[in-house]
């Protein structure tokens, strides 16, 4: 199965959005889906791309505003995963802290994330090559997504090139983040790229090397 990522860097937080697909069946998976998801839908259309599903890595807003609106666009809807406490924490927080930009409903949640769970780009079809792995401390219920056909783990916002998530917001926590990151994601393979929520990419060998917090 080769498989292809392709970046965007969408709305006014300059989120990145990926999108990782089967270049054979055509099967996509769209992560993190942040503002402008028509943008987003025009991206999968010009590749002949089937959407599946959408993965959540956190319950922050600029993460999640674009899941329902590309719900609807599609046809099939696709199913949306995100981690149960991440869920919780989006209902009971989101709106109340959404700096000022019109939040958009987070949708129904179909599949339920937990740590080691094995995915595949189309459940009805593929064999997993995913692997959700919890990543507490920016956000309740944080996940990640490694996977090793690509060499690429989708951290959202764990870790940053030379910096990690901030963990100042209702249920942040400080320590379980840099535990989570030593424990998660520097035990990955020190050639994995990691794409980030915000920013440019890193590697394990490089956040283990130069990332002033947990170096």
């Amino acid at each position: 199965m080769p498989v292809a990522i392709v970046q965007m860097v969408l709305g006014p937080l300059q989120n990145n959005v990926y999108l990782l697909a089967d270049e054979e069946s055509k099967d996509a998976v769209l992560i993190d889906p942040s503002f402008e998801p028509e943008r987003q839908a025009a991206e999968i259309w010009q590749r002949g791309w089937n959407l599946r599903q959408i993965w959540l890595t956190h319950g922050h807003f600029d993460h999640t505003q674009g899941a329902a609106g590309l719900r609807k666009l599609f046809t099939p809807a696709p199913l949306v995963g995100m981690h149960p406490e991440a869920q919780a924490w989006a209902l009971a927080y989101g709106e109340k802290l959404n700096f000022g930009y019109q939040m958009t409903p987070l949708p129904d949640v179909d599949i339920r994330f937990f740590h080691g769970q094995q995915l595949s780009l189309n459940p009805e079809a593929d064999a997993p090559i995913v692997e959700v792995r919890e990543v507490p401390g920016h956000s309740p219920g944080s996940v990640i997504f490694y996977c090793a056909q690509a060499g690429a783990a989708f951290v959202g916002d764990a870790i940053f090139r030379e910096s990690i998530g901030r963990t100042d917001l209702p249920g942040g926590d400080y320590p379980a983040l840099l535990a989570a990151i030593r424990a998660q994601i520097f035990t990955l393979p020190e050639d994995t790229m990691l794409l980030p929520g915000h920013g440019p990419a890193s590697s394990v060998g490089y956040e283990r090397a130069y990332n002033p917090y947990v170096s």
